[in-house]
């Protein structure tokens, strides 16, 4: 049951608990129950929405920056990794495999403010060796969600 719930709510965090339940033939309550559990163990982590772009008043700016860094003894990238995902332009920190060692998605509200995070403060950081800048232009699917509208073709009929 908690692999499903956990999936349901990956695919829908809105899904209701009566509808999860539904699903799993169990009683509404034993799903509250299990996801109280899963909040409190630290498995689910949070619930965020996938917005559309133009519903935001102010554009912002998302680039994803790779960057090289110096692994630690004992620690690896771990904590270069730590510090970096406390600031509050980080979005996201990842370990990637490949010519840099993390990916990281950073907002901000122009490619300037972007620009000056890159440069004072990551590209100053003990560790970093070097980084790698990427502006995202326009979002396709984000989170498993196409964010456009499909064309639809009207096919004329052929007869002989």
């Amino acid at each position: 049951m908690k692999h499903k719930i956990l999936h349901f709510l990956s695919q829908n965090a809105r899904m209701s608990t009566a509808e999860m339940a539904e699903r799993l033939g169990v009683a509404i309550e034993d799903v509250k129950a299990m996801i109280t559990s899963l909040e409190s163990e630290g498995v689910i982590k949070g619930y965020h929405a996938i917005l559309s772009e133009d519903v935001f008043q102010e554009p912002t700016v998302t680039a994803l920056i790779q960057v090289q860094t110096r692994p630690e003894r004992e620690d690896g990238f771990d904590r270069i990794a730590k510090r970096i995902s406390r600031f509050p332009e980080v979005e996201s920190v990842y370990l990637v495999s490949g010519g840099y060692d993390l990916q990281i998605v950073v907002n901000g509200k122009t490619l300037q403010d972007v620009a000056f995070f890159v440069s004072s403060k990551l590209s100053s950081m003990d560790g970093v060796i070097s980084t790698a800048t990427h502006f995202m232009l326009k979002k396709y699917k984000d989170s498993n969600v196409i964010l456009y509208e499909e064309e639809q073709h009207e096919r004329l009929s052929v007869t002989p």
